[in-house]
This record gives structure tokens, C-alpha cells and sequence, in this order.
């Protein structure tokens, strides 16, 4: 990457933290590989998001950080590549087992291209979750590898207390809570209290947490303009978008399966139009 590129990606890290605080809410889908981010970004969304499970099960591995990083990052570069619009990795816990590791990880997903990050306090173990402390010197050794960098990218800080299901029920807003704002307080830009669905607990935790909020988008819940009102800043939509097109995949070949009929090959999306998807810009 040259001095340039770092210094336009740099500018566009400080306009995506802008972005945050501006209105309406920013919508960000969530792109798995080059064909879904340049859909996203050519029907007119102007940031994405990748989606961990997403980009996994393209890479033919499980999610939760069982695709090799550098399979990762590659594909990670490829999907910012073909996007042309800025795009913030979803990092999972940042593949990583040391902040020392955390940082060294997070220098080579900027080296991708990328303005923003997701870094989660979830465990994939019997702890379930990282302790307090720890989760905030991850994340503070995510903000000094992108200081080192040069590229302020907007550190997103996944709490994963509802998620999980962590703890009393009683107790977990607060301690969601008091886990962003040690968040904040590390370095993060913006909290992810994943799993969070109620919009009366929503609007309780936007109202107590002095920076934007995250949530994510499902089907059945209130819609992005009914959560901006709650006062989320940001939207994401995990790994959903990928769940719609492997269903729609595992239809179709079931159906050519059991008839060997044709018809479920109509699409009105034709081979024109995915090649203009990836005309050079200047065309």
C-alpha cells in the first residue's frame, strides 16, 4: 500500500467515524465475497460490513474463527477490492489468543483496506466470555496498532451478554453496560450489545451508553427508521444476507434434484448485468 493509499484510507476511517453521528441511522449490510459486496454497493449503499460466517462458509470452513486468518484477510482484501465503497471487517475476537496478537492482526486487516473492525468479547470455550479487563486491553491493543498504522479505523466493540445469554437475566443490561463503557473508555468508537432484540431495553441501553450504538437487524423487528427513534446509530445485519442466498440456492437445487426441470433457472438478473456489476469505473 502506497503513502497515498494509506493517507486516502486514513481520511476515509475519519469520515466513516463522522458517519456515526450523522442521520439517518447508517444501514450497513453485511458482504461475504466480491459478488455480494459489489451488489450491496451498486444498489447504493455507500459503507458495508462484512459478515464472519459469511466469509467462513465461502472459504469452505465453520464460523467462529475456524478459516485460516490469512484465508481471511485475502478475502478481505478481495471483497474492499470489488466493493469500491469503504468496508469494516467483521474480526470475530481478532483470530487471536494475546493482545500482542490482536494488534499484530489488526495491522494486516488494515493492510486489506479496510476503515472499520468488529471485535468481540465472546469465547468459544466453557468461559463463554472474556473477563472485563481483558476484553478492554484486546481493544486497546487494537486502537495502538491502528495509531501505528496511521489509519484511525472505527473500532466496533461486540458485547456479547445477550448474546450469550450471560449471566442473571436481571442483571445483564447493566453489566452489557458497564461492559461498553470500559470499552469506550479502551478505545472503542462504537458498542454491539449482539442479541439485543427488545426495543424497551434498547432504548435503555442507547440512553445510558455515551457513544453509538450498534444493533442488529432481524426480521420481525422494528425497522431501521423505528430504531434510529430508539437512538441506535448503527445497523448491521450479521450474516443474515448470506442465509437468504444459501436458501435460495438450497431450493433451487432441490428442486433440479427431485425433477430435473429447468424453470427455477429464470432469474431476472442476467449475464450482462453481472458483467457491468464489474466494468472498470471509468466505463
Amino acid at each position: 500500500m502506497t503513502m497515498t493509499d494509506k493517507t486516502d484510507q486514513a481520511r476515509t476511517a475519519a469520515s466513516f467515524r463522522a458517519r456515526h453521528a450523522q442521520r439517518p441511522v447508517l444501514l450497513l449490510p453485511n458482504a461475504w465475497d466480491a459478488i455480494s459486496a459489489r451488489i450491496f454497493a451498486d444498489r447504493g449503499f455507500a459503507w458495508l460490513a462484512t459478515t464472519s460466517g459469511g466469509v467462513a462458509w465461502a472459504l469452505g470452513y465453520r464460523d467462529g474463527e475456524a478459516a485460516p486468518w490469512r484465508e481471511v484477510v485475502d478475502a478481505t482484501a478481495r471483497i474492499v477490492r470489488a466493493a469500491r465503497v469503504p468496508v469494516s471487517a467483521d474480526i470475530e475476537a481478532g483470530y487471536a489468543a494475546t493482545p500482542a496478537e490482536v494488534a499484530a492482526h489488526v495491522a494486516e486487516i488494515i493492510g486489506a483496506g479496510v476503515v472499520g473492525i468488529n471485535l468481540e468479547d465472546g469465547l468459544h470455550g466453557p468461559a463463554r466470555i472474556r473477563a472485563v479487563d481483558d476484553a478492554a486491553r484486546r481493544i486497546g491493543a487494537a486502537r495502538a496498532a491502528a495509531a501505528a498504522e496511521g489509519v484511525p479505523i472505527v473500532i466496533n466493540a461486540r458485547c456479547d451478554v445477550f448474546h450469550l445469554q450471560f449471566g442473571d437475566a436481571a442483571a445483564r443490561l447493566g453489566e452489557t453496560i458497564a461492559r461498553c463503557k470500559a470499552y469506550l473508555a479502551a478505545g472503542a468508537d462504537c458498542v454491539y450489545p449482539f442479541g439485543l432484540r427488545d426495543p424497551d431495553t434498547i432504548a435503555a441501553l442507547t440512553s445510558a451508553v455515551p457513544a453509538p450504538v450498534n444493533i442488529t437487524g432481524r426480521a420481525g423487528m422494528p425497522d431501521a427508521a423505528a430504531l434510529e427513534r430508539l437512538g441506535v446509530a448503527r445497523i448491521t445485519i450479521a450474516s443474515a444476507p448470506t442465509l437468504v442466498a444459501m436458501a435460495a440456492i438450497r431450493a433451487l437445487a432441490d428442486s433440479l434434484y427431485a425433477t430435473g426441470a429447468f424453470d427455477g433457472l429464470a432469474a431476472p438478473l442476467r449475464h450482462p448485468d453481472a458483467q457491468n456489476l464489474f466494468a472498470p469505473p471509468t466505463e
